[in-house]
């Protein structure tokens, strides 16, 4: 192990098979110290192998590595927060919480259900959700209440956004419904277990009484939209499940059949009440919405709106 140098968070999760959300966690507590190449967040080979060895079972619990301070981080990194979602708009929040408050943002790319479940778990500050319900037609807010029983939080909306499907140029198979994937010369890329597109995709079929055996291609998973994209642009699949953004930066049509709701979920306590007010502030600025809707595809009407809370 210590003849690397570093790793990043994903190559630390596989060796020690946890969860990026684990790590970030461990990170934001000062438990883990990181540096930054540019965006990135990397661990210290040596750092990783103290850490490794202070949480051995049956050994002397004062044992450390001479010289070094385990916590040595741990006044830096006690404001870090861990923002979850794929969208790049949470990078631009992310910028923004950096410059007006004394946080430091870090990001997970986890997807919208498995990082509700980690938050459940005390993993996680601010997660982004667009988790659509085929019963209510809601969005995000009838998983919130069954995950976070008991939990106070408070539910603001980012952005809306376009959903639907991705199909070659031209829509050659003329895919136009949830119904069309239902048949034997369509291919379809799916999204991992856990994030929005794939719950989307379920419950759609679901809702059509369409069973997932059906649908050829449903167990080929990749893990974000652009990969998802890429798919379909390279002719791995005929039609992928994801946002318009992906669609027009890789260069393929897009059938749009959904405006969902993507929404920020944070957990109200004594020491999240400043993150709160942080972000609400950050949503409902010109500054920041404006950036938004510079990237085109993004509705803002709603941004900073409170959709829900818990008192």
């Amino acid at each position: 192990m210590s003849k690397e140098l570093s790793y990043t968070i994903e190559e630390v999760s596989q060796l020690l098979k946890v969860s990026k959300l684990t790590l970030y966690d461990l990170v934001k507590k000062g438990e883990l110290p990181v540096f930054r190449v540019g965006r990135q967040m990397r661990i210290d080979a040596m750092d990783l192998e103290i850490y490794i060895n202070n949480h051995k079972t049956n050994q002397n619990p004062t044992f450390q590595s001479p010289g070094v301070d385990l916590h040595r981080n741990k006044t830096m990194d006690s404001h870090n927060i861990v923002i979850s979602g794929q969208d790049l708009v949470l990078d631009i929040l992310g910028k923004h919480i950096e410059k007006n408050s004394p946080y430091k943002p870090l990001r997970s790319f986890t997807g919208s259900l498995n990082s509700l479940i980690s938050m459940y778990n005390g993993e996680g500050d601010i997660v982004s959700l667009h988790l659509f319900d085929g019963d209510t037609g809601e969005y995000n807010l009838p998983y919130i209440k069954k995950i976070l029983v008991g939990f106070p939080f408070i539910l603001i909306n980012l952005l809306s956004r376009k959903a639907g499907l991705y199909v070659k140029k031209g829509n050659p198979l003329n895919i136009t419904t949830w119904t069309d994937l239902n048949q034997a010369d369509v291919k379809i890329i799916n999204r991992e277990k856990g994030s929005g597109a794939r719950i989307l995709l379920d419950e759609k079929l679901r809702i059509n009484e369409i069973p997932s055996r059906n649908i050829k291609g449903y167990e080929h998973e990749e893990s974000n939209h652009l990969s998802v994209a890429s798919a379909v642009s390279t002719g791995i699949a005929d039609v992928g499940v994801g946002i318009e953004k992906a669609a027009k930066i890789v260069g393929i049509d897009f059938v749009p059949l959904i405006t969902e709701k993507y929404d920020l979920v944070i957990l109200k306590t004594p020491e999240s009440e400043r993150l709160i007010n942080t972000v609400k502030g950050i949503l409902s600025s010109h500054q920041f919405q404006s950036e938004v809707n510079s990237l085109g595809d993004y509705d803002t009407s709603q941004t900073g709106k409170i959709i829900y809370e818990t008192y």
